[in-house]
């Protein structure tokens, strides 16, 4: 990242966006945008509308007010389904895998939607090489390989987000909204997945909603910190971690 980063089209961009819940104001004139090659960190407390932010991008909620655009198109209109055709890979807070279908297949399903097609009328699927094959690259990216014919249901909570992030990786995105990808992981899978998503970004930039402020701090190139809707804060790690309302609104004694 460089200093000339206004001259860079932005891949991600929320222009003035608001939502509200009846009284609950949880986007208020939301500003952002994501770069080419960068990882940009979106934190805040419990409560501060990340995830009601993430929705939006996804297609999940429309915002009240405001606009999102990616790849320079307005996305309005434009649903889930739409947004990942278009690139807009997501991985979840909350798992979203087909739990009886084998890590392998769960891949399969995301290397065929790629190619535009559900189903293969003259082959049967699981015996389609070609797509194994394509579906195994995307395991072996993320070190599954050897668990690829075990049931998602039958994986570890790490496991199954290295899973969620094969499936990502197949769906070839030109953007990645990471919700909380190190949720529920130990210190040794939090460790692993950092070295991965730091490799990551050179795929696709990363908008990533996390906790886990050392992976925040050790991969983010801008960090924009969210309290009660409203972003309070945009910048560098060291901007963020010497930021006096930062420190006071959400990092505290962390930093």
């Amino acid at each position: 990242m460089t200093d000339n980063n206004l001259a860079i089209a932005p891949v991600l961009e929320l222009r003035n966006v608001f939502k509200s819940f009846g009284a609950l104001k949880a986007t208020d004139d939301v500003s952002l945008t994501l770069l080419p090659g960068e990882i940009h960190a979106l934190i805040g407390p419990n409560g501060a509308g990340k995830s009601t932010l993430i929705r939006q991008i996804s297609g999940e909620y429309s915002p009240d007010h405001g606009s999102i655009h990616f790849l320079e198109k307005d996305l309005k209109g434009s649903g889930v389904a739409a947004r990942a055709q278009m690139g807009l890979g997501r991985t979840f807070q909350v798992s979203s895998l087909a739990l009886e279908f084998s890590a392998l297949r769960n891949v399969m399903l995301a290397v065929q939607a790629t190619e535009g097609t559900s189903f293969r009328f003259f082959k049967p699927v699981m015996k389609d090489q070609d797509l194994i094959d394509a579906a195994m690259v995307f395991l072996q990216e993320v070190d599954m390989q050897s668990r690829a014919n075990i049931p998602a249901a039958e994986l570890s909570h790490g496991e199954r987000r290295k899973l969620e992030m094969a499936i990502a990786l197949a769906l070839k995105p030109k953007a990645f909204l990471l919700d909380e990808p190190m949720a529920g992981m130990g210190p040794e899978g939090s460790k692993a997945l950092t070295v991965f998503l730091d490799k990551l970004r050179h795929q696709a930039p990363i908008l990533l909603v996390e906790h886990d402020m050392d992976a925040v701090f050790a991969l983010a190139d801008r960090i924009s910190v969210l309290v009660y809707g409203r972003i309070v804060a945009t910048g560098t790690v060291d901007e963020i971690r010497t930021n006096p309302a930062v420190r006071e609104a959400y990092l505290g004694e962390e930093v």
